[in-house]
């Protein structure tokens, strides 16, 4: 038996059931992935037990001289794999690390224009309840309303208008490619900054299926754990000139110690990200996520965009009489698990919403492939065709397990070599 087992089993059936959930449910959140053991690993080790504030090299404890060969390799593999000048592999996550770029290059008070979390922006773009939204001058930019496309006209006019200190590009739930080199020039016409948030697409961008940002922005931020299929954290890549004032805002203005043990798992899942079989699943993902759009259309549903061009699709439900909360639910029941999300100019409130956002990055990972996509695509469809039908529910459910049984979470990791 497991000393967790042993000592506290209450939290010990807490993680059997969780893992179990995994492993019998299709996961098609599109923020969520699945680690490799090694990723794993890396997260439950003695590092948990190291106190190293500050960075290699120039620690404030002693005892670090493992820790910190643990650190420069996720801050030299994060650079190679992306191409930086800079990189700080601390920020808990990507709201710290948002946080941490825009006390780098501002001050609080300052203008800050963000694309809108109604238009698939996110809450540290600029929100009002976010903590960026209560420091800075927020504008906010959106999508057109006739194609659901990023208003790049739009973002001029406000950044012309407004003279913001911080443009941030990037987006949570935007299906399309953005225009990194469209954004920069934006930013230079009104001497702003441009901070990119490429939380969602940064295992895109680091095998070249998305442009990357890092040769437009002054920084460019990112979580570990979607796309990237790390452990949960952040990390901030700058232009050298930025890389003093960012890790000083960093440590000592907003965290103390660091995470050791998930800094050297984020090491793991940058050298991960340089192999080919991550530039093949990558491929996958996008293969996967056009595949399941495409389902979906057929089977009558609305797609903001109308489609995708990376791991998400936005479905708005508006047409079919349901809201995101009622079909996220009823998807809930089948095993199929996605999650609410508010649509361009939603009606509904942010946590009842009219659509719901589905990401392929986590059952590509298991394996799933384009005739997987394809039976997914029709369980949605029927499920949501009668979202209170328990016994239709039941039918798709059984249909799911057995699917999913023929995937075993780890079953990908050979991908690796």
């Amino acid at each position: 038996m497991s000393a967790l087992a042993s000592q506290d089993p209450q939290v010990y059936e807490a993680i059997v059931g969780e893992q179990r959930r995994q492993t019998t449910t299709l996961e098609l959140i599109a923020s969520e992935n699945f680690v490799s053991p090694a990723v794993l690993e890396a997260t439950g080790s003695v590092l948990t037990n190291k106190y190293a504030e500050g960075l290699p090299r120039k620690r404030y404890y002693a005892g670090c001289e493992y820790v910190d060969v643990a650190e420069a390799l996720a801050i030299e593999r994060s650079k190679q794999l992306f191409g930086c000048d800079h990189a700080n592999v601390q920020p808990h996550s990507g709201a710290s690390a948002n946080l941490a770029a825009y006390l780098a290059v501002s001050e609080p008070g300052q203008t800050l224009l963000g694309m809108s979390l109604a238009h698939g922006g996110h809450l540290t773009h600029g929100h009002s309840v976010s903590l960026t939204g209560k420091l800075w001058k927020s504008v906010q930019y959106g999508v057109r309303p006739d194609d659901g496309y990023l208003d790049y006209d739009q973002v001029e006019r406000l950044a012309l208008e407004h003279r913001p200190r911080i443009i941030v590009a990037g987006a949570s739930a935007y299906p399309r490619v953005i225009d990194f080199e469209r954004f920069a020039r934006i930013a230079r016409a009104v001497e702003a900054v441009l901070v990119v948030d490429m939380a969602h697409v940064a295992g895109l961008v680091a095998t070249g299926l998305h442009p990357s940002p890092v040769p437009h922005a002054d920084l460019v931020t990112t979580t570990t754990h979607k796309t990237l299929r790390g452990p949960r954290g952040g990390v901030v890549l700058a232009r050298s000139e930025w890389a003093e004032k960012l890790d000083k805002s960093v440590f000592p203005s907003m965290q103390g110690g660091p995470l050791m043990h998930v800094i050297a798992a984020k090491a793991v899942c940058f050298g991960e990200a340089l192999t080919e079989g991550f530039r093949s699943y990558q491929r996958r993902v996008v293969d996967n996520a056009r595949t399941l759009a495409a389902e979906l259309v057929g089977h009558g549903f609305d797609l903001v965009s109308g489609g995708t061009d990376n791991h998400l699709m936005l479905v708005d439900l508006r047409r079919r009489g349901l809201t995101g909360k009622q079909a996220e639910e009823a998807l809930h029941r089948a095993r199929i698990t996605v999650n609410k999300n508010a649509v361009p100019n939603d009606p509904q409130k942010p946590w009842v919403t009219s659509g719901i956002r589905i990401g392929t990055p986590a059952l590509t990972t298991r394996g799933f492939g384009a005739e997987e996509m394809r039976a997914i695509g029709g369980w949605i469809a029927r499920v949501l065709e009668r979202p209170e039908d328990l016994e239709l529910a039941k039918s798709v459910e059984r249909e799911v397990l057995e699917l999913a049984s023929g995937f075993p979470l780890f079953a990908w990791e050979p991908v690796l070599r």
